[in-house]
């Protein structure tokens, strides 16, 4: 059986049954365009073997575009109106029972997602973005690549390379994972309600083999927030705090062959994490305290 799209009439007549009305709070703003969701489905590159994980589906456009392409889909949906309704809504649109699995639930607390997906696909939340990205890529070591679509702003700082003046904590913290670019426009008009802000597609391939190790990412997420908190002090000075001088944080940079005057934003995600292990060598940094929260922007 072909699975066939909502439209726009359709989203807001399940609104209406629902009781739900977009809210800032959850930052739920529904996509009305099949060709919209179409597009992000093709960027994340969709095969029918695969299981992909979409978070916040709402009223169910994307995942119906998903479950188009033959693939399987887990939806995580914190509201649960909607949750409860998406399997009779991707019934009635042709999807077999068994290649949807909603899990209602909170998306920043989900420690574990049915069927091991290897892919994440999403209109996420604006509030709520680089959080749940950062703990899906933490938690979920399986996700291999990904497409999401949020606030473009936030998009451009995933994306961003060092030097430039958007990158910043949530670029390094993305970088640590895998490679991550731009991967197109959405227009505000495919929105109900229409947003404030301008949208962009990103994507991501995580990185074969890791990194690191558990210690050394919480450790180097902990400098860079140190960093990036005072963006504007050189190295030496923004991490004397952490490291408990001006002088021990020069040793340990000099060590891991970053200049003590360079700022946090001159730095790739390959110098922190040298940084990290330098620290971690010269024992000074406090391992008790070296376990940043993901959350942070």
């Amino acid at each position: 059986m072909t699975v066939t799209l909502l439209g726009a009439t359709e989203i807001r007549r399940l609104a209406a049954e629902l009781d739900v009305t977009p809210t800032k709070k959850l930052g739920q703003n529904f996509v009305t365009d099949a060709n919209t969701v179409r597009k992000i489905v093709q960027a994340a590159r969709v095969q029918p073997s695969e299981r992909v994980v979409e978070v916040g589906p709402g009223l169910g456009s994307l995942t119906l575009a998903i479950l188009e392409t033959g693939a399987s889909v887990t939806a995580v949906e914190i509201d649960h109106r909607l949750a409860a309704r998406l399997a009779e809504t991707a019934a009635a649109h042709g999807v077999e029972a068994e290649r949807l699995t909603v899990v209602d639930a909170d998306a920043l607390r989900i420690t574990e997602l049915p069927g091991e997906p290897t892919v994440l696909v999403a209109n996420l939340p604006y509030n709520v973005s680089v959080p749940v990205l950062l703990h899906f890529l933490e938690s979920f070591p399986y996700l291999q690549r990904g497409v999401v679509m949020v606030q473009a702003e936030v998009a451009e700082r995933l994306a961003a390379e060092p030097g430039s003046k958007i990158y910043g904590s949530p670029s390094v913290k993305a970088a640590w994972y895998g490679e991550w670019k731009l991967s197109g426009t959405v227009s505000r008009q495919v929105f109900w309600p229409v947003p404030n802000v301008d949208s962009l597609l990103v994507g991501f391939d995580r990185s074969e083999g890791g990194r690191g190790t558990e210690e050394e990412r919480r450790r180097t997420f902990r400098i860079v927030d140190a960093a990036f908190n005072q963006r504007r002090k050189m190295l030496r000075q923004a991490l004397s705090g952490i490291f408990g001088s001006s002088a021990a944080a020069s040793e340990v940079l000099i060590a891991a062959g970053v200049a003590p005057t360079a700022r946090g934003e001159d730095l790739t995600v390959e110098d922190y994490h040298r940084i990290a292990q330098q620290a971690a060598a010269s024992d000074v940094l406090d391992d008790d305290v070296a376990s940043p929260s993901n959350l942070a922007p």
